[in-house]
Parts: C-alpha cells; structure tokens; sequence
C-alpha cells in the first residue's frame, strides 16, 4: 500500500471522526460532579454520543385544542419545527482531525505505530474541545486513552516493521505523569488532576520514538502553553492566576513530538 492511499485513508478517517465529535463534546463539557448533558440549548432530548451537533426538527403538532390556546400552540409548532444546531461547528473539527490524522500518516510512513496514533488522534481532539469549554479532562476519556494507547503499541512492536520500542513507552508514560503528579502537589492550583492522567497517556507516544522525543514533546507543550499565557497577558486579558485550558498545548506538544520521531524513525 503506497504512502499516499495510507495517507488518504487517515484523512478520511479524520473527516469522519472529527464530524461525530461536536455532540460528545458537548454532552461532556460540564462541571465535575454535574451529570452529562443529555439535553440540547432548546431542550429536546440528544440521541446518543456520536454525530452531527444539531437536531432535526420534530413533527408539527396536531391541530386541535391545545392548554395554551391558539398562540400557545403556533409557538409549540414554530420550536418543533426550527432546526438548530449546538456545540462546536463540526467543519473546523473534521478540518482539525483530517490535518493531524494525516500528517500523523505521513510521518508514519506505513509503520504499525502509525495506526495507533492516528486511531488515538480524535480522542484528544474531544479532550481539547472538553478542556477549553469548562477546564476539564475527564477521566472516562483520559484513562481509556492511556490503556488503548500502551496496549496499541504493545500490539504494534509485534508487528514488522515497527519504528519504536514498547519499553521505553511504558518508561515514557510512567515518566511524564510522574513529572506532572510532582508539579500538581507542589501547586494544585495551578495544573489540574486530569492534566497528570493526561499526561501518562501522552508519554506513552512520546516515549515510543525515545528520550530525545519524550523530552522534545513535553517541553514543546509547556512552550507552547507559555506562548500563549504571555499573549494573554500582552492583551491584557491574563494575569499571573488567570487559568486557561492546559490540556490542549500538552496535545499540541504531544503531536509535534510525535511527528519529529516519525519523520526521524
């Protein structure tokens, strides 16, 4: 199979994927302790986790008397019949997961590794859109990730072809939500519990391609955070405890790592 089908066949996978995730996005952007959403802004009932954020109209009420008289019931008629939609627009977010699904392919380059991570790609993207609406990770995301992700890999350096070691990813993982756990008990209030579960999910990539890449991606995503702490503040819209969503740049750093151990494997 050449590069570019494999590459084609990601972009695919990410325009699909990324298409479904607005919905669960929004039915887990709440605050913790709060039960999912399961309703839209409008009120009417969400079928399922996965597609398309909006909902379809629902069928014209009957004629016939109704509690609320004649303008009660051409209100009731007017809201079934308005199609909305809600959450993030899925256009950006199968652009989104069609670009990174794709480059993680070519960097890839056919390896088995290369499955995995693009299989993976989707879930941070809904981790990132999680985070950025009510600062948060959650932990029916984040766990699963890190079990899928190490037994991915486990599976991948069986194969042929492999471009990584399994070991050093499972030290990786272990490594990085090791770092995070010391940084969350030395300021709690400054890094989140779910940023250290993301953490252990996002070593365990890192550390597939070795140290140099395991170092490369976690320092890349606290720059990149950085960056964009200090252009908050260059715009007078942060502070030095303005909180922002950190989740997102560990993806971003995560990705970049990841990518430079593909091209380099």
């Amino acid at each position: 199979m050449g590069l570019v089908v494999i590459i084609v066949a990601a972009a695919v996978y990410g325009a699909a994927a990324g298409l479904l995730l607005p919905r669960a996005a929004y039915r887990l952007a709440v605050e913790p302790g709060a039960a999912w959403r399961d309703r839209c802004p409008e009120g009417h009932p969400i079928p399922g986790w996965l597609g398309l954020s909006r909902c379809r109209p629902a069928a014209p009420a009957p004629p016939g008397p109704e509690p609320g008289g004649p303008a009660g019931r051409a209100g009731m008629v007017g809201l079934a019949g308005r199609r909305h939609r809600y959450g993030a627009g899925p256009g950006w977010t199968a652009a989104a997961a069609v670009a990174v699904c794709g480059a993680l392919a070519g960097a890839g380059g056919g390896r088995p590794e290369s499955v995995v991570f693009v299989a993976a790609a989707p879930v941070l993207l809904l981790l990132g859109l999680v985070d950025l609406a009510v600062h948060r990770l959650p932990d029916v995301l984040t766990l699963p990730l890190a079990a899928g992700v190490c037994a991915g890999l486990g599976l991948a350096a069986l194969a042929p072809g492999a471009g990584g070691s399994w070991l050093l990813a499972l030290l990786g993982g272990a490594a990085l939500g090791t770092a995070y756990l010391v940084l969350f008990l030395i300021n709690p209030a400054g890094m989140g519990f779910g940023d250290v579960k993301l953490a252990l999910a996002l070593g365990v990539p890192l550390g597939w391609y070795g140290w140099g890449v395991w170092a490369a991606g976690a320092f890349l995503g606290f720059l990149y955070g950085a960056l964009y702490g200090l252009a908050l503040v260059l715009q007078g819209r942060g502070g030095a405890r303005k909180a922002f969503a950190f989740g997102p740049f560990m993806a971003a750093g995560a990705l970049t790592g990841v990518l430079l151990g593909g091209f380099g494997a």
